[in-house]
This record gives structure tokens, C-alpha cells and sequence, in this order.
């Protein structure tokens, strides 16, 4: 068997640091507090880009895998990476800290929904608020796949997805379920030695 000699990928230079309970606990509680409008962008922000917990592929590779579980993806996702990190301890600290502010906040939001929400303002501004919040998933998405670098099959088989749910309404459990094998298939038969 030869060595390789390829030169060793981003993901494979990526040396995780040493995540405390308090880092876990005080991480994903600034998730849970900025995450309005949805946290998975701003879960990315803080783990890849602001703590450096995870490389860009690592994170994916964990949203991903959150992604196909029952139950909210940033929720799996939070329990996975406090687990990694703290075992099972941080994986209660995770999941606690990133739902207690938002917790907080949606009593909050509903008392006040109750009292004014049919007013046509307060309609129009929640309006307003669910479009900016699709423009942050988009452009998290969008940034995403620039720092990844999808070849030509992730391409394909995300193109697959998007047709499927978007244009057909396909459920996202079933897309997925028909799609994963198909994407891992492609890959391996294209990295076989031939």
C-alpha cells in the first residue's frame, strides 16, 4: 500500500480545541439569544467562525446527520456536538442553554401576540420578519457550499433536493431517505479505483 500524496485536507489540518462545560453552556446560550428568525445560521456563525469548535466540513457533516433525525436539526445538532465535547453532560448543556432564552422569549412573544396580534401592523411586521429570516438561511446555505466546495455529485444531489421539495412539495424526510443513498452511492463509485 502506498502513501498518499495528496497534501492533507482543511478538515484533516483541523486540530478541535478543548470545549469547556461553562465555553458549551455560554456558546449555545448566545445561539439560543441571537438565533431569531432561525438558529442555524447563527449556530454556524458561532461554532465554525467565532469559537473555531468545528471545521466547516465537521459542522456540516453534524447538521446533516441532525438533519435526517427526528426533531429540530439545531437541536440534534447541539446534543451531538455537547456530547462530543462533554459527553452526555454536555449534551443536557447544550440543549439547555440554547432553549432557555428562546423559551423566555416565545412566553413573552405569545402574551403579547395574544393581546395585539390581529392588529394589521403587528401582522405586517411578522410578515416582514419571516421573509428576513428565509434570506438568512438562503445566504448561511449560500456560504456554506462557497467554503465547502460541492463537486460536481453534491451539486446534483442537492439540486435533486431542492427540486423535490421546493418545486414538488415533497416531504423532506422521504426526499432525504431517497436521496442520502443515491449521493453516497455516486461518491463512492466515483472515488473507486479503476
Amino acid at each position: 500500500m502506498q502513501p498518499s500524496l495528496q497534501p492533507p485536507s482543511p478538515a484533516q489540518l483541523f486540530v478541535p480545541p478543548h470545549v469547556t462545560k461553562a465555553a458549551l453552556f455560554l456558546g449555545f446560550l448566545k445561539i439560543g439569544l441571537i438565533g431569531f428568525g432561525g438558529v442555524g445560521p447563527w449556530a454556524r456563525r458561532v461554532i465554525v467562525e467565532e469559537r473555531g469548535w468545528m471545521a466547516e466540513a465537521d459542522y456540516a457533516a453534524v447538521l446533516g446527520f441532525g438533519q435526517i433525525l427526528p426533531g429540530a436539526n439545531t437541536i440534534n445538532a447541539a446534543v451531538i456536538i455537547g456530547d462530543r465535547f462533554q459527553g452526555a453532560a454536555g449534551a443536557a448543556i447544550a440543549v439547555l442553554a440554547l432553549l432557555s432564552a428562546p423559551m423566555a422569549v416565545l412566553i413573552a412573544a405569545a402574551a403579547l401576540y395574544d393581546r395585539f396580534g390581529s392588529l394589521p401592523d403587528v401582522r405586517g411586521a411578522l410578515s416582514g420578519v419571516a421573509v428576513g429570516a428565509a434570506g438568512l438561511v438562503i445566504g448561511t446555505g449560500l456560504k456554506m457550499a462557497r467554503k465547502l466546495r460541492p463537486d460536481a455529485i453534491a451539486l446534483l444531489v442537492g439540486g435533486c433536493a431542492l427540486v423535490a421539495v421546493a418545486a414538488f412539495r415533497a416531504p423532506l424526510l422521504a426526499t432525504v431517505l431517497a436521496l442520502a443513498p443515491i449521493g453516497v452511492g455516486l461518491s463512492f463509485v466515483r472515488r473507486s479505483p479503476r
